[in-house]
């Protein structure tokens, strides 16, 4: 695998070694003593599968300490546009985002630490995300951020048609409002 550094170097794009042939493929997508290797000492504990439509947009999502989260986020149908966030207080970083293609071709993940909230925008008639968590769901520490801040200014890609949102991620705050307890 290759583990690439992003412009929020705590943020990880893995592009794994994928062997191909006439039967199909096999890739090892996660591997504890090669991820720890490369500075990711993440223990998952949850595993999380969703399908979305073309247009979903789904986040920014977020837990509170102590239930934060890091995700290890792959598109195993279809693609996705999915974005990271820095929201930790006091980060050279706050509040910049970086953004890249999940597919089911590329076979590319992101590595997302706690401290950065989650989205993704699909892309195709619909995908599938898989990921894990080094901390289970918990609906009292869950937090969001509104998708279209323009203090955060993502550059979500163009899409025909209106994009589907839950009626939780249409009322999101923006940076200057969202509660959040991660500190640089």
């Amino acid at each position: 695998m290759e583990f690439i550094k992003t412009a929020l170097p705590e943020v990880i794009l893995i592009k794994p070694m994928v062997h191909g042939d006439e039967r199909g493929f096999f890739m090892e997508s996660y591997k504890k003593s090669l991820f720890a290797s490369n500075g990711i000492n993440t223990e998952f504990v949850q595993d999380n599968h969703s399908k979305s439509a073309r247009g979903v947009l789904r986040g920014l999502h977020y837990q509170l300490n102590p239930k934060a989260q890091a995700k290890l986020v792959r598109c195993s149908v279809g693609a996705v546009f999915d974005v990271a966030v820095d929201i930790r207080v006091g980060s050279p970083n706050y509040g910049k985002w970086v953004g890249y293609q999940l597919s089911a071709e590329n076979k590319f993940m992101l590595y997302i630490p706690e401290g950065f909230a989650h989205g993704f925008l699909t892309l195709t008639d619909f995908a599938e995300l898989l990921y894990k968590t080094n901390a289970e769901y918990s609906v009292e520490h869950d937090r969001g951020l509104a998708f279209n801040d323009p203090d955060v200014g993502i550059k979500w890609p163009a899409l025909i048609g209106e994009l589907l949102l839950s009626e939780k991620d249409k009322k999101q705050p923006g940076l200057k409002e969202i509660e959040t307890n991660f500190v640089y």
